[in-house]
């Protein structure tokens, strides 16, 4: 009696992966009209993109720790783990390779599903001068130093308040909760005013290996995949509000890193304590001083010059913690991903737009001088 012949059964591209590629072609017609009408990316962004973003942040909000970074500290270990799948599974045939890296791309997919439907249409919109009814344009050396005069008095009325240690840094005076607390109400008070902008309960996430991420000189990062603000705690503590709020105007759909700057301001500037509102005065001020510098250098002494002694000492103590970090290869490496990453969406300045917020500061203070 002949044994019949079985051949063993050819793999197929699972139909989730099919789901997941027509939901790809989908997502990139929608890149695509974001780039062509600033209303349809303003529209989707505080409306369909909001809830995606509520959305993740509720799932991970109540995890104490950063999704998003253990999946990165786990990556060399999920390489390990599709590396030996695909060896014992799917390299009896090229047909069947084939469709393992098809799973594979489909993974990958996702994330650029979650950044277009999440994220990606506050690069598109309106700008933020535009909806604040701001003036932006260039500024004169005269315009930085008057509104770096204006910050630099605010910071003046605010420094008696102000707990500064032996070693020259300010100490915020209560724990990184009551800060991330004092912070939402901020928001819920800023976007009570604003249209464009809609806030909701979470957190921000301070990342466990801040000292390492400090090398790379990211402060903090917001990461679309997981909805997640994610901070690095090892900087200077008057350091930490702002660039807090700034991961939050993320979270909120403020994409572009000038206006997630200003926002933080704004919003900092609404809170009642004034450790908040210092983060953000001095924060900004060291943006505006460092153009005044490359625009009059005499200009920029007279206005440092000008801060009170002890903010002097905390810049001072902040270029003697910098130092250990200023030149490595993971600093570089960061600054040419981010640099790509933010031209990509359309920021051709790339990184040197995180700066911009000048153009804005100068803006919002224009009426203000004499």
């Amino acid at each position: 009696m002949n044994t019949p012949i079985t051949t063993p059964e050819k793999k197929r591209l699972p139909r989730v992966c099919i789901g997941i590629y027509l939901l790809t072609a989908i997502s990139a017609g929608l890149y695509f009209a974001f780039t062509q009408s600033a209303a349809f990316a303003d529209w989707f962004n505080q409306s369909i993109s909001t809830w995606g973003r509520r959305a993740l942040a509720a799932i991970t909000s109540w995890l104490p720790f950063s999704f998003a970074e253990l999946l990165i500290c786990l990556l060399p270990l999920w390489l390990v783990l599709l590396i030996v799948i695909g060896v014992r599974k799917y390299c009896d045939s090229n047909r069947s390779a084939l469709v393992y890296v098809g799973i594979l791309l489909s993974g990958l997919c996702i994330c650029g599903i979650l950044f277009v439907w999440n994220f990606a249409a506050g690069y598109f919109g309106t700008t933020l001068d535009q909806k604040l009814e701001l003036k932006r344009e260039k500024c004169s050396a005269e315009e930085l130093y008057q509104t770096a005069e204006i910050l630099s008095d605010e910071i003046d009325k605010l420094s008696d308040e102000i707990i500064f240690l032996e070693d020259g840094t300010s100490l915020m005076p209560y724990s990184y909760a009551e800060m991330n607390q004092k912070l939402l109400t901020a928001y819920e008070s800023f976007c009570a005013k604003q249209e464009f902008i809609t806030t909701f309960s979470s957190r921000t996430k301070p990342v466990a290996m801040s000292g390492a991420m400090s090398y790379t000189h990211i402060t903090g990062v917001y990461s679309f995949f997981t909805g997640e603000a994610n901070i690095n705690v090892n900087f200077p503590d008057y350091t930490v509000p702002y660039t807090a709020a700034h991961e939050l105007a993320h979270q909120r759909g403020i994409a572009r890193e000038d206006e997630a700057n200003f926002i933080a301001f704004l919003v900092c500037m609404e809170s009642d304590d004034p450790y908040i509102r210092y983060s953000a005065l001095l924060n900004v001020y060291e943006y505006v001083i460092s153009a005044l510098y490359s625009a009059d250098a005499s200009l920029y002494r007279m206005s440092y010059e000008g801060l009170p002694p002890e903010v002097r000492r905390e810049e001072m103590a902040y270029a003697v913690f910098f130092e250990r970090y200023r030149e490595n290869v993971a600093a570089d490496i960061s600054e040419a991903t981010n640099n790509s990453y933010l031209q990509s969406q359309g920021a051709v300045e790339g990184t040197r737009s995180y700066n911009m917020v000048v153009d804005l500061a100068v803006a919002y203070f224009r009426p203000s001088f004499e």
